[in-house]
């Protein structure tokens, strides 16, 4: 039994093991905003809170490398305080510069 909130393990296996071809484009659609939902659903979910079951479909449906969405949003964000901040930096010096 999968964590409130979050996507059943039989939907996933019987996602999973049932082929593209025999999903309608509605099924497919689905499937990809569920597991979508999912992912974010296990990104913001701390570990100590799942059950040992969660954790371990968490772990098995998370490819190597892959980032989560939190580590994404994190990323997106740092890259965009360092844009304001360097574009501030840029508007201040020549404000500088203009009043010497």
């Amino acid at each position: 039994m999968s964590d409130l909130g979050r996507k059943d393990f039989g939907d996933k296996a019987e996602e999973k093991f049932t082929p593209d071809s025999q999903k309608s484009l509605f099924d497919k659609t689905k499937e990809g905003v569920t597991d979508a939902g999912d992912k974010v659903a296990g990104s913001v979910q701390p570990s100590d809170d799942k059950s040992i079951t969660q954790n371990l479909s968490d772990s098995t449906s998370t490819k190597p490398g892959e980032e989560s969405y939190l580590d994404t949003a994190k990323k997106t964000l740092e890259d965009a305080v360092e844009y304001v901040e360097k574009t501030a930096g840029d508007v201040y010096n020549k404000v500088v510069d203009s009043t010497k």
